[in-house]
């Protein structure tokens, strides 16, 4: 009778833990908290280079002649498709993210898409937008692989080299080694062509970079994920770094110090844009939320990004989603 009973306590105690976990991912966090770190709709973005983010680690730099773009996701499957079922690039929300941040398919001027690492929600879609715009897709071994699967002409495919600068009309982007936030899919290469539908955990990480790109003596650091390589950075310098922040918040205090010095102090930024910080499983046409607990915990994340940067002196704003900026105003060169 005793270990009935005891089975029966077990079993209540999995499905109120069960309920916990659905309520959590069905109620992410307040942003009320971080409102006035919104950047600022009346603060006209500059003409000579407008930097938009996308969403995730997707971000559009744009100055009128030349634009880049880092990974390119705009699929955003949901979380029943991502964790039971397939993944495969969704042409019309490929489309309709073209369309929202202005990258046209006929006439393009968008030179290069860049993959920060190869995890679905950063790669899977690059192939596509590359072979609509004309654009490279660059990214590491891994990253070609998902351009193979999807049979992007080998023109069109380049696997970078770390520490080499590549130039773009006024833009140079050079990539650094980085690692993936510690988690459960950190780690793995993908060594053949990848054609999907496949499993979301078929995009192994491959390379991660840390993107730093100069653009008319402007310095923007780019990072797609809250992991680092110590000294990776050393002697780089950057005005901005939009910092990738996904997964960071459950991380210990001196995780995320050790990040933030080494993404942010190391280069003397002095303002920080964090960015992967959003639900990728909604579809982006609605407004974007942080990612929910138990998988993240967006507010310990911008506790401590406040903090630190009211301590060092660099000036934190959250971006608006698909709304150009200006990243570098009010900096003095």
């Amino acid at each position: 009778m005793r270990i009935k009973y005891l089975l029966w306590g077990i079993a209540a105690a999995l499905l109120a833990g069960l309920a916990s976990v659905a309520w959590l991912l069905e109620h992410p966090p307040a942003l009320d908290s971080v409102r006035p770190l919104f950047w600022s709709t009346s603060t006209p973005p500059d003409p000579t280079l407008k930097v938009s983010f996308l969403g995730v680690a997707t971000v559009l730099l744009d100055d009128g002649e030349t634009s880049l773009l880092t990974d390119g996701f705009f699929s955003r499957p949901d979380k029943l498709t991502t964790f039971l079922k397939k993944v495969e690039p969704d042409l019309q929300a490929i489309t309709q993210g073209l369309q929202r941040s202005g990258i046209s398919s006929s006439h393009s001027k968008l030179a290069a898409v860049i993959p920060l690492h190869s995890h679905y929600d950063h790669a899977m879609d690059a192939p596509e937008v590359a072979r609509r715009t004309g654009a490279l897709l660059l990214g590491s071994s891994s990253t070609a692989m998902v351009g193979r699967g999807w049979g992007l002409p080998e023109r069109q495919i380049q696997v970078a080299e770390l520490g080499k600068p590549y130039t773009f009309g006024r833009f140079t982007v050079t990539l650094f080694p980085a690692v993936h936030t510690p988690t459960g899919f950190t780690g793995g290469v993908i060594s053949e062509p990848l054609q999907p539908p496949v499993r979301a955990s078929a995009y192994k990480e491959g390379q991660s970079y840390i993107a730093l790109v100069t653009h008319n003596g402007r310095r923007l650091l780019i990072t797609g994920t809250a992991g680092f390589v110590p000294g990776a950075l050393q002697g780089q310098q950057a005005d901005v770094v939009m910092l990738g922040i996904g997964a960071m918040g459950p991380r210990s205090l001196e995780y995320k110090q050790a990040y933030w010095h080494e993404a942010v102090t190391t280069v003397g930024a002095r303002r920080m844009i964090p960015i992967h910080w959003d639900d990728f499983w909604i579809p982006s046409t609605l407004p974007m939320q942080p990612m929910p607990r138990p998988l993240d915990d967006f507010d310990a994340s911008m506790a401590f990004l406040q903090a630190q940067g009211a301590k060092d002196g660099v000036d934190i704003r959250l971006p608006i989603g698909w709304t150009a900026m200006d990243v570098f105003a009010g900096l003095k060169r």
